[in-house]
Formats: structure tokens, sequence, C-alpha cells
């Protein structure tokens, strides 16, 4: 039976970093009738699953109720989006709810793709494959460090966007300083495989992460992918893009990452970029707002702005979200710009971080102008491993940072 349809002046399609933030930060402009439609009843800290899986933190340390971290006032739609109608201004729900809008914020993150890459799907049931980009298998990939003694640990990252672009190769430094720690390392052959022609996008971090992997003797793939995994035989194939061959590795420990994409549902709608196979929200890079719906804006991972899809990048832009969309619910002219910042906190080894930041230019962009944080730091650790997590409980969910 269909139901009788709701409406709110601003609606937000997702409870996660990027919509909580948004929502407190409207309460505060003086925005009243705010709407979030999110199924989930735990709302995770996802930059924390990389130490998680890396032995340095509890999976609970992660994990809030959602209950929690929703702004008091706001109304909790608690089910999943299926569709937008940005023309009849109207979301519709799983549970075949519609809910109207006057204003929308898309931000529902993006999907994992497993199924896209054969065999990957059933590697994470196998005992020797994990990933920490699910709060479940992060302590998975700890177990299996732990374990190993010898053979090749096998990591590696899939072309195309995915959020925190570093966490792949994070998790390798972080087993192999483990592995140091334990006097293994020389009998483990590590290979890391990167979809990209170097290390980093930027140069100067790219520099000192060519150091970091000599530094343990990690094997790099560059410009390779793995396109095909075996479970049983714990067989991974990889492409060399560049010189289009392909090789079989066999692995004793795989950490792997799926491909991502916005969520199958956004991409059938016409707020996706029709130029984008990946189906994300079609925004102007510098305001946020929808290039052919002015009452939407998105941000976060499921936005087109061509960016690093990190929380460092949503921190920046949910400011200019707000007070743009602020503005067009007033009719002025928007006032922000968001330049495109995003950050890497990059753990090198387990006590040691490099924060990697830089914008749309491709420059560094640091935040700490007497730090060099260019260079491994053992002070940057903490700020990743307490001052960050910090930070987005206590003031970035409620709109203060």
């Amino acid at each position: 039976m269909s139901q009788a349809p709701m409406h709110h002046e601003v609606l937000i399609v997702g409870g996660g970093n990027a919509g909580i933030s948004v929502a407190a930060r409207l309460q505060r402009e003086g925005v009243t009738d705010i709407g979030i439609i999110e199924p989930s009843d735990s709302h995770y800290y996802q930059p924390l699953w990389t130490l998680v899986g890396g032995g340095c933190a509890p999976d609970s340390e992660s994990r809030r109720t959602q209950a929690s971290v929703m702004p008091r006032g706001v109304g909790w739609v608690k089910d999943r989006a299926v569709d937008i109608d940005p023309d009849q201004q109207q979301v519709t729900t799983a549970s075949g709810a519609r809910v109207g809008y006057d204003y929308l914020v898309v931000c529902p993150g993006t999907q994992l793709d497993w199924g896209v890459v054969p065999g990957m799907a059933d590697a994470m049931t196998s005992p020797a494959a994990s990933s920490n980009y699910t709060y479940d298998l992060a302590p998975k990939t700890w177990e299996n460090i732990k374990a190993l003694k010898s053979g090749r640990a096998l990591f590696t990252q899939p072309s195309g966007p995915i959020k925190c672009a570093g966490a792949p190769q994070k998790i390798a430094y972080l087993a192999a300083d483990y592995w140091r720690q334990q006097g293994v390392l020389k009998d483990i052959e590590i290979t890391l495989v990167l979809p990209t022609p170097g290390m980093f996008g930027v140069k100067v971090f790219s520099d000192e992460l060519e150091r970091v992997v000599a530094h343990y003797g990690i094997n790099v793939r560059k410009s390779s992918e793995m396109v095909e995994v075996d479970p049983d035989s714990r067989r991974a194939i990889i492409a060399d893009n560049a010189n289009q061959t392909k090789e079989s590795l066999d692995y004793d420990l795989l950490h792997t990452v799926p491909p991502m994409s916005a969520p199958d549902w956004l991409k059938q709608t016409s707020l996706a970029d029709p130029e984008n196979p990946a189906g994300y929200v079609q925004v102007d890079k510098n305001t946020m707002q929808h290039t052919r719906y002015p009452n939407v804006f998105a941000l976060g991972d499921a936005g087109s702005t061509p960016n690093s899809k990190t929380g460092a990048a949503i921190r920046k832009q949910a400011p200019v979200v707000v007070a743009n969309l602020d503005a067009v619910m007033k009719g002025k002219d928007m006032p922000g710009s968001y330049q495109g910042y995003a950050s890497c906190p990059l753990t090198t080894a387990r006590d040691k971080m490099l924060l990697a930041e830089f914008d749309y230019s491709m420059q560094p962009a640091p935040s700490f102008p007497i730090i060099d944080t260019t260079r491994e730091r053992k002070d940057m650790w903490f700020l990743k491993r307490r001052g960050l997590p910090f930070l987005y409980w206590n003031f970035i969910l409620k709109g203060l940072a």
C-alpha cells in the first residue's frame, strides 16, 4: 500500500559524515525543517578501519548508534532511498514512501562493487583474504597479518575513484612494520599493486612514499590492478595496464579493495553525470550545486567533484554547501567556493604518519604551516590515532569544524 507523501524544506539523502554535518550546520543557520533519509542503525568513523586492520585500534571505537549522532529536531526517515525525481522534487524509499522537498542535498556515499572483479566477493569469505573497507572485515585483516610468518602478502588497489585512495597502501606499511618488529619481514615478500604510474598524485608525497617502500623492501607494481582472483588456489591475476600484459601471482595473504561507484539506484536518476559511467551526481566543482537543478546540491563520495574522496574533503565541502544552499533559499548569490581540498593521513609505520594535504592544483595545501608534513612524522601519528577521531565525533558531526 502506498504511503501518504511526506515533505521537508531541506531533505538530505544519506546520514553519514556529509549528511549529519550538513544538517547540523543548516540548523545553526536557522533552518528548522530538515529531513534525513538513512536506513542504518549504526554510524561509523570509517578512517579508523585502517588502524583496526593494522591492529592499532579496536573496531568498537569506530561505531556509534545512528540515533546518537542525529541532530536533535531533524526528521529521521529510517529508510533507504531508491529513486529521486528532481522534476517532481520527490525521493522514493524502499518501503514505497514518497518524501517531497524544496531543496535537496544528496550524499549517500559510494557503493562497493565487489562483483566487478571475478572472484573478489568469494575471496572475502576465504581464510587468506580480507579488506579494511568494511567494519566486519577489518578485524580479519589483523588476524591474517598476525598469523603470517612467511610467504607472499599481496595488497591491491582498483583503478577509478575510491574513498580514501591512500588506504590500500597504508595497511601494507602497517603490516610491514609489524612483521619487521616480529623479525619475519625478511621471510615475507610484499607486493603492492597500484593503478597509478606513481606512488601518489603529488610529487613531494610520492617521493616520500618511495622512500617508505624502499625501507620495507616492498615490490610495487605501478599502472597495474588485480582483474581476477581465485581464492581456492590463492592466485590473483594482475594486469599491467602500461604494457598490456597479465601475470598470475600466488599469495598467502591478500588485502584488496573493490572498485567503487555511486549507488546503482542513483546512477539511474537524472541527477547522475551522463558522461560518467560511475554515476556520480553532476555538480559544479566549486559551488557544489547541481549543474541542471539549482535546488539540488551534493557532496561527499557520491559527488562528481574531481577531488580525492576523503572525510577531510567533506569537512571543507560541508560549509560551502550550507553557505550556498542558504543563499539560494534566500534568493542571494552563492558566496561559497570549494577549491578541491583533500587530506590523506598516510600511516607509514605503527608510530609514524605522512599527512598529505592538497587541492585541485595538485600542490601541497598544508594546514600546519610550521610543521613539515611532507615527511613521515611521529607527532602526526597521534593526530591520526587520537586527534582526528575526537574531532570527528565531537566537532565535525556537530557542525563545529
